[in-house]
């Protein structure tokens, strides 16, 4: 704890590094994101559209912490597990039901967090959990994110022309190997590829609005209309109590699922940022996944007393990572310090979600921008749980029947399916060779 608390260096704006213009403009339209989860929480928790807005503007300011404390990453929500909270929630009826079932969750989430963090305990933890059960969760959230999307009723059959254009431009700029090469000759290629999800997200906005499927944002001016007074009368813990123990126990399973997967966005940051650090050896970027640990533990401890937040606190917003990191590499006259980039950026998010001008803005599309930024993660999900378990036939074949069964039956019975192929089929009574993302130290 002590070398923990060590590493804690507090890092504020302009004192400390100074805004970057790229990244704050791209925190504003990049907010569509963030509000993405208002639908979300009104649907899981019943919140009005102000309470809604309300805990995302809570979350955003929490988000703040990672850069405050010498953190060097632009975190979000746990969103590869989102399909996963979802399938959870549904079994709970809207209301205070559901919010006890959230609050349970959340705070498991973020005591483990807390605790493997601040113990160290995390890396060792995670050498021991079979990469057929990674695997199979990933792949089950892969399929359960898809399913919002194409499924019947998805966001696909409502908004076609929006989600259509959107992913197309998202998933190409992201993911598309021709496209890759083609930026390394065009500058205008090479400057939408910093943007990372943004370009994605103006399409969308633009096909929607000229072919009417989306209607025309109506601008209003002020400040967003927060109502914490609903968020705390019908949320928060102080009102309306604790969870049931029975309800903790129903947590649990999916509770450790989640960590499972926050983990590997974890893993994720520290090999961005290695690479970043090989580019730049002149400044020093000390990165901590304990100390992620830990300030990822703290605000989602936060938000389930106070405002819980079904798409959960996460460590890392890898696409905006990324993209913040690549300009970094550039080197100092394209971007000072690391910090600039990420500070600037989440400084912009925690501004403009309170500001009434851009909520109304982007209200429209906010089903569409929840649609894209499920692809991303199902994509994601998909190709990290090919990765787990690419050279081993079995544990590949154990891992897409536990993906099945998160989709098909639950995710309790998918971790017993999972947890029992491992033993029953893989395990040869030896222990199995550490992977180099498991071997990676915090």
């Amino acid at each position: 704890m002590r070398t923990l608390l060590s590493r804690l260096q507090i890092k504020l704006p302009i004192l400390h590094y100074r805004l970057e213009g790229p990244e704050l403009l791209q925190g504003v339209l990049m907010i569509a994101v963030g509000l993405s989860t208002v639908p979300v929480l009104q649907e899981t928790l019943g919140m009005s559209y102000s309470a809604a807005l309300t805990a995302v503007a809570i979350a955003e300011a929490l988000g703040l912490l990672h850069v405050t404390f010498g953190d060097p990453v632009v975190p979000g929500w746990v969103a590869s597990a989102l399909p996963l909270v979802l399938v959870y929630m549904a079994d709970y009826a809207v209301g205070i039901q559901s919010a006890h079932a959230l609050i349970a969750l959340q705070l498991i989430v973020g005591l483990l967090f807390v605790l493997l963090g601040a113990t160290g305990l995390a890396h060792r933890l995670m050498t021991w959990i079979p990469g057929s059960l990674k695997a199979g969760i990933l792949f089950g959230a892969a399929v359960e994110a898809l399913g919002r999307i194409f499924g019947e009723g998805g966001y696909l059959a409502q908004y076609p022309l929006s989600v259509g254009a959107g992913a197309l431009v998202t998933m190409v700029v992201l993911f598309s190997n021709r496209f890759r090469i083609f930026k390394e000759r065009s500058r205008l290629a090479a400057g939408l590829a910093k943007y990372g999800m943004l370009p994605g997200l103006v399409a969308a906005m633009a096909v929607g609005f000229l072919s009417g499927e989306l209607p025309l944002p109506q601008l209003k001016w002020g400040l967003i209309p927060f109502d914490y007074g609903e968020v705390f009368r019908n949320f928060s813990v102080f009102s309306i109590g604790l969870p049931s123990v029975q309800s903790f126990a129903a947590a649990l399973p999916t509770a450790v699922a989640i960590y499972i997967i926050a983990f590997g966005e974890i893993v994720t940051a520290e090999a961005v940022l290695d690479e970043a650090k090989q580019a730049r050896p002149e400044d020093q970027i000390r990165f901590s996944s304990n100390r992620t640990n830990v300030i990822a533990g703290v605000r989602n401890v936060i938000l389930s007393l106070f405002a819980p937040f079904t798409a959960l606190a996460g460590p890392l917003w890898a696409a905006v990572t990324v993209s913040i990191c690549e300009r970094y590499k550039e080197g100092p006259k394209a971007m000072k310090s690391i910090f600039g980039g990420m500070g600037s950026f989440k400084l912009s998010t925690a501004v403009c979600v309170l500001l009434l001008p851009v909520a109304s803005l982007l209200e429209p599309i906010l089903p569409v921008a929840l649609a894209v930024t499920l692809l991303v993660q199902g994509y994601a999900c998909a190709y990290i749980a090919v990765e787990q378990v690419k050279a081993d036939k079995t544990a590949a074949g154990v891992a897409g029947v536990t993906g099945a069964v998160v989709h098909l039956v639950s995710l309790n019975a998918a971790l017993v399916v999972g947890i029992l192929g491992y033993l029953l089929l893989e395990r040869t009574g030896r222990r199995p060779a550490q992977t180099g993302s498991d071997r990676t130290g915090g």
